[in-house]
């Protein structure tokens, strides 16, 4: 049962990336659309990976 979770997980992931260069050579409306909610996707589990990352007065744990 995970497994098939995981590829569903996969072939979103997969899909919108698609999606994100599709739109960037001009696909249709619906393809931008999608592509639009991938980037933000993305850009939401990079700013939790940040928050994550960062100590309790806002500084970064990571030494490089």
């Amino acid at each position: 049962m995970i497994v098939l979770v995981l590829l569903g997980v996969l072939a979103l992931t997969v899909g919108g990336c698609v999606c994100v260069v599709w739109a960037e050579r001009g696909g249709p409306r619906w393809v931008r659309a999608v592509a639009t909610m991938t980037l933000a996707a993305g850009e939401g589990v990079r700013r939790s990976a940040r928050n994550r990352h960062s100590g309790p007065n806002g500084t970064t744990s990571d030494d490089g």
